[in-house]
């Protein structure tokens, strides 16, 4: 009696467990799978070639705010565009790298730039995408609150962010990025920014206008880097009338 009491109890108890495992297993995934992203992130994925380019004004004046670009390659582009816009009006700064969301070292090498610099911003335009497409979406995504943390503390509690999104690329792009990859990116920065109340530079869209002006497969050229330059320079003197 004893023994087939205990049988019976052992064969509910483990119809219970398994009951509990499956209501169980959407939390837990739920819960670990943020924690699984953020794991992976953690890991630098270099590409072939790794580059930074920081460009700060030759003579500054201390009675005008000071502007950041952040981003890559495209910012750099269009970079001597809007410091010509915002001449007499803002001392602007450059700084701009490979490294990905996603990839640790930026967040670190955006405190570097920041303790050599020792500048206070009132605008950053930022903007990251480009690179890193050995990263997965789901890992950008975990990463990208990183990128917000690290651009708002070089502008303060009084300075403003503006998100530049990313800009499409021909179907041939040489570095892996996609058209697909890219609007899943911005769709993931969107939500974020949006959600953080930061406004949003639509270079994808400008682009999408003059897909006749590319020097490569993902950069535009002089023409286009104007036009990026000009839409940019005025969000940002929007961002300084504020």
């Amino acid at each position: 009696m004893n023994k087939y009491l205990t049988s019976h109890i052992s064969g509910a108890a483990v119809r219970r467990i398994c009951h509990l495992l499956k209501a169980l297993v959407p939390l837990l995934l739920l819960v670990l799978g943020p924690m699984l992203a953020t794991a992976q992130k953690s890991v630098s994925i270099p590409e072939e070639i790794e580059w930074t380019w920081e460009v700060r004004p030759a003579h500054t004046d201390p009675q005008l705010p000071n502007v950041l670009l952040l981003g890559d390659s495209i910012s750099r582009n269009y970079f001597p565009d809007v410091t010509k816009n915002l001449n007499g009006i803002a001392n602007v700064y450059l700084m701009a790298v490979s490294t990905s969301v996603g990839d640790p070292r930026l967040a670190h090498q955006i405190a570097e730039f920041a303790e050599m610099e020792k500048v206070n911003f009132r605008v950053v335009h930022f903007n990251n995408g480009m690179h890193g497409w050995d990263y997965t979406e789901a890992q950008y995504k975990a990463a990208f609150p990183d990128l917000l943390r690290s651009v708002r503390s070089l502008a303060g509690k009084d300075g403003v962010l503006i998100w530049a999104n990313i800009t499409p690329v021909k179907p041939d792009a040489f570095n892996g990025a996609t058209n697909p990859r890219i609007d899943e990116r911005n769709r993931i920065a969107q939500q974020q920014v949006q959600a953080a109340g930061i406004a949003v530079d639509d270079q994808h869209t400008l682009m999408t206008k003059h897909l006749d002006l590319y020097q490569d497969t993902v950069h535009f050229g002089p023409a286009g880097a104007n036009l990026m330059g000009d839409q940019a320079a005025e969000t940002i003197r929007v961002a300084l009338r504020k």
